[in-house]
């Protein structure tokens, strides 16, 4: 299989098509795309227009579309979950010390127990309906607040690439950016993808995707220490903490790569309520406790039935 891993958005980049011929130019369309997403999306860089219409919240700014469609996805994704995903917890992120490059922030074990007891500031589980959105390339972020898309950003993106090649490439190809992965043009036979708690763990099951796309949520990555407790990203906008390590990780197909990444953060801020969630949606996941144990929902067959097939 043609296949070729970079960096790009902090995380890795992985690509493969079918044909050989078509992994130089799925390479170029990503990253193309990508400077794009980082140039406009990113928290991190000053001069990006996210970043710009989180300087003038209150006031409508000129930004590009790509924005637009980006917190566009990152709307529904609050739409279909009545807030659980959130796309305006760029405040509690920085209070929480998520406030640069996670590589530029104090690491700690994947194991250490979090241990916040300060609140930080939550968004209002509403607020994100006063976004004010114009597809021709205008914003307004509501006063007070501040838009962060790392719970959705990777998984449009990755949707948004899998659409590129759709239109430009010959044969079918996958795309997958730090866990969030979409399959482009479908030709009916399923692509292999190994799943594991963190990059270059052994593989803990194996899927085999033919369409759609698939997304794992993990409390055990994205941590750094704060005030001298341990953080990590995935935080609950209703009450501004990291959300409780019920599921160490949560792994969800649906027909987009943003509709399984949407699963599987609701699952992990939902905790215990997770499984019963997902499965009056229809969504096919799998949900691994803090102490090792597989729940599954919808068509997601047992581990062994799965190495067998």
């Amino acid at each position: 299989m043609p296949a070729t891993t970079s960096r790009a958005l902090g995380t890795y980049v992985f690509l493969a098509t079918r044909r050989t011929e078509d992994l130089a130019p799925a390479h170029r369309i990503a990253h193309d795309i990508l400077d794009d997403v980082d140039r406009t999306c990113s928290r991190f860089r000053t001069d990006s227009d996210l970043s710009r219409a989180n300087a003038a919240a209150g006031r409508w700014v000129g930004v590009d579309p790509i924005l637009v469609a980006a917190v566009a996805a990152a709307n529904a994704a609050a739409l279909q979950t009545g807030g659980l995903v959130h796309p305006l917890l760029g405040r509690t992120l920085v209070q929480l010390g998520y406030d640069r490059d996670l590589a530029e922030l104090t690491p700690v074990a994947e194991d250490q127990a979090l241990a916040v007891a300060w609140p930080a500031a939550t968004p209002g589980p509403e607020s994100w309906r006063e976004i004010g959105l114009d597809p021709d390339g205008a914003i307004r972020v509501p006063a007070g607040t501040a838009l962060d898309l790392g719970s959705t950003g990777k998984a449009w993106a990755a949707d948004v690439i899998a659409t590129a090649y759709a239109e430009e490439l010959g044969g079918s190809a996958l795309v997958c950016l730090g866990g969030d992965l979409a399959i482009a043009a479908p030709d009916g036979e399923p692509w292999w993808v190994a799943i594991s708690t963190r990059v270059g763990d052994p593989a803990e099951t194996t899927v085999g995707l033919d369409r759609g796309g698939l997304a794992t949520s993990s409390t055990r990555v994205r941590r750094w220490a704060r005030r001298g407790a341990a953080v990590h990203h995935l935080v609950d906008p209703r009450t501004g903490l990291p959300a409780p390590e019920v599921w160490r990780t949560v792994s969800a197909t649906g027909p987009t790569c943003a509709a399984a990444n949407t699963a599987t953060t609701a699952a992990v801020v939902l905790g215990a309520d997770a499984p019963g969630w997902l499965t009056a949606r229809g969504v096919t996941a799998r949900l691994v406790g803090a102490g090792g144990e597989v729940v599954t929902t919808g068509g997601w067959p047992a581990d062994e039935q799965r190495r067998t097939a």
